[in-house]
């Protein structure tokens, strides 16, 4: 298994020093943002996906550093109800899956987006409850008429290109725990007449399962079974004691009131230690997943470079200790 880096922390900064950086702490790949709410990239991607030459040149550079590309992030809302912003972020993912495996990558990262409630809303409705009798029409509109038939339509442009997509469930989006995750893919794997295996599967981050009450071990597991391990973010969340207790953990609080928030995230090993990391690597590992653990650095209480080579220390020794060998008596 390998230790990368999802390099929207690095905004601001050039690509070429971004490299040099992760090459000295002794990462092995790089997940490099192409676009939506990941922020600004380091390239202009359409530049780059129609130069052949600016795309030999990205590939020299990771090459240079020993540096793997892992994948294309390109997190946005291409279902969004107001078109403006649907088109915006649908194009920016076109771009992403042409790109990639220009790029010596095949993995893009994403969200299933949310669409609005119905087609006169302007603004995503994410429903987490089955009453009244709104909410289940809601649903029903999101995924028959606009989330199915999109992501079917998608799964033939990344079958054409080679591509694999990989969806992170976080709450706000339609793809939020393992079971909507399996069941958008298996139901526009099928409407787009796709056999054998699957363009759509999943980007298990581990932070967002925290505090929803799902066991990311478990959830490894349950995505694992269905084949759907596709890639793997590494960043860790911290429940609050006393807070979620008190109000449970589905907070709009903002990120930066630590004071007050049922949960932060956090850098890994700050928010759980041995007992969750190691049986989540073990379980990756026991389901196949054998690739790339990109660290996703969030964590208010620490810089950038505090956070990032704390995370890059702690998940290197969990590696080792996990790393699987041959019994005695082999």
């Amino acid at each position: 298994m390998k230790l990368g880096v999802m390099a929207a922390l690095f905004a601001g900064m050039k690509l070429d020093d971004a490299l040099v950086y992760c090459a000295e702490l002794g990462l092995e790949a790089i997940e490099l943002p192409v676009g939506c709410y990941p922020g600004q990239p380091f390239f202009d991607p359409r530049k780059v996906l129609a130069s052949p030459k600016q795309q030999e040149q990205i590939k020299a550079k990771l090459r240079d550093h020993d540096l793997a590309l892992s994948g294309l992030a390109v997190h946005g809302n291409p279902v969004h109800p107001n078109r403006a912003h649907a088109k915006h972020d649908h194009e920016a993912f076109v771009t992403a899956v042409k790109l990639a495996p220009k790029l010596g990558t095949k993995t893009v990262i994403t969200f299933s987006g949310c669409p609005g409630g119905c087609k006169t809303d302007k603004t995503p409705n994410w429903v987490t409850c089955a009453w009244p009798p709104d909410y289940p029409e809601i649903v029903r509109y999101q995924w028959e008429d606009v989330l199915v038939p999109y992501w079917a339509k998608q799964a033939k442009l990344c079958k054409m290109h080679g591509v694999r997509v990989a969806w992170e469930a976080h709450p706000g989006f339609s793809v939020y725990n393992p079971d909507t995750l399996i069941r958008l893919s298996q139901r526009a794997t099928k409407a787009a007449g796709i056999r054998g295996k699957t363009p759509l599967g999943a980007n298990l981050d581990p932070s967002h399962f925290f505090w929803q009450g799902i066991d990311p071990v478990l959830a490894a597991r349950e995505l694992g079974e269905a084949g759907l391990l596709y890639y793997v973010h590494a960043k860790d969340t911290e429940l609050d004691p006393v807070q979620g207790p008190i109000n449970g953990y589905l907070d709009a609080r903002d990120y930066g009131d630590l004071k007050h928030r049922s949960w932060s995230f956090r850098t890994c090993g700050y928010g759980h230690g041995d007992e969750f990391w190691k049986p989540f690597v073990s379980m990756l590992r026991r389901y196949g997943y054998d690739d790339v653990l990109s660290i996703e650095h969030e964590d208010p209480l620490m810089s950038l470079e505090e956070g990032l080579e704390k995370a890059v220390a702690y998940l290197g020794a969990v590696i080792i200790q996990e790393q699987p060998g041959k019994p005695w008596w082999c």
